[in-house]
């Protein structure tokens, strides 16, 4: 074991990455960093640490922002919750431990977005404690080195791995191994194609040794994937203004702006949208012309396939005004200024293509 330990650390000495929350480990940073690349890939996360911290740069300043300016800052990673919750969290600090995080593993696991994963590399590189940390790359790790066939996703599996990695856990040094194994798993021991040839731990890879690298983490797959129509209504008004609609509720894309939308189960045509009561309600009786309809967009989430279309309809009357909490009016030029999907940014950057005739 301590061959191990002491083999990872020289490895990570020698090939981590130069990151800013590594130069400066303080808790606000670790925090920030582990949120970002839950689900982000380094390269692209940099950016947006970076930007967090140079608009907040500390936990307090965080805590003052609105929900609003923290989804726009956000907008692109997806998963907009986290986004959400950490916000959430660094007001929970800021008013419940003074702007400072608990040196507590437990007291950290109570703090709004922050699990057991969260907590420990939080405790472990920014104060020094021990508790192991198991990402998706330490998943991945000690699945190899012990040749472990038990699923990641199920109850046995989760528990058999923490335990795993909580007696590798270097004790004295547990941020730093942690740092290494996160690392190790994500630059060497790769999903696919790992190297091992030239792998520093080769000699103590029961996978390796079995032929079963490949094959290793294992995983249930259950996920069903589900497919929504998306039929977007974009509405161009006098005065250059357009309608936005605010998603609300619990479905995706909590308090971030889309158009007003028709969604269906299957594909819908123009003849359809019309005759539509959604489309009816905004239209308010006035002429329109309907300007285009788009070719389908699909973005993919984890758990269901969005297909969108996008239907351009001039209105050459005068709308009332919009009263509900949900629809509002914007201007054109304003638009960028909105929290958006994915989805809207990637359809309105084509829409200005198209009109620019790039």
């Amino acid at each position: 074991m301590e061959t191990l330990q002491t083999t990872l650390a020289h490895w990570y000495e020698t090939h981590q990455r130069t990151l800013p929350w590594r130069s400066d480990p303080s808790p606000y940073h670790v925090w920030l960093s582990e949120v970002i690349l839950q689900q982000t890939r380094v390269n692209q996360g940099l950016d947006y640490f970076n930007r967090f911290t140079e608009r907040w740069p500390s936990l307090p300043d965080l805590a003052q922002a609105t929900e609003e300016e923290v989804l726009k800052m956000w907008q692109g990673l997806g998963y907009y919750s986290r986004a959400r919750n950490l916000l959430h969290c660094a007001r929970q600090v800021a008013e419940n431990h003074g702007g400072e995080f608990p040196h507590d593993y437990q007291q950290l696991t109570k703090l709004k977005g922050i699990g057991n994963y969260t907590a420990a590399a939080i405790a472990s590189i920014a104060f020094g404690l021990p508790h192991a940390v198991v990402d998706g790359n330490v998943y991945r790790v000690l699945a190899r080195i012990y040749d472990i066939d038990t699923p990641i996703n199920k109850r046995e599996g989760i528990e058999l791995f923490a335990q795993l990695a909580d007696e590798l856990l270097d004790k004295k040094h547990p941020g730093l191994h942690n740092q290494a194994m996160m690392e190790f798993g994500a630059l060497h021991c790769t999903p696919q194609h790992p190297d091992c040839p030239g792998c520093p731990i080769q000699n103590l890879c029961l996978a390796f040794a079995h032929g079963t690298v490949e094959q290793r983490p294992q995983k249930e797959h259950k996920l069903k994937i589900r497919t929504r129509y998306f039929n977007y209504l974009l509405f161009s008004l006098p005065e250059n203004q357009v309608i936005l609609h605010k998603r609300e509720g619990n479905d995706i894309w909590k308090n971030l702006y889309d158009f007003p939308c028709i969604e269906s189960d299957q594909p819908m045509n123009t003849e359809a949208v019309l005759n539509a009561a959604t489309f009816k309600t905004l239209c308010a009786g006035n002429d329109f012309v309907i300007r285009s309809m788009s070719p389908p967009f699909t973005h993919k989430l984890t758990h269901q396939t969005i297909i969108a279309t996008f239907t351009e309809i001039k209105i050459q009357g005068f709308l009332p005004p919009i009263q509900t909490k949900d629809i509002l009016l914007a201007s054109e030029k304003e638009l960028d200024t909105y929290p958006v999907p994915k989805l809207i940014e990637n359809y309105l950057k084509h829409h200005c293509q198209l009109q620019t005739g790039n």
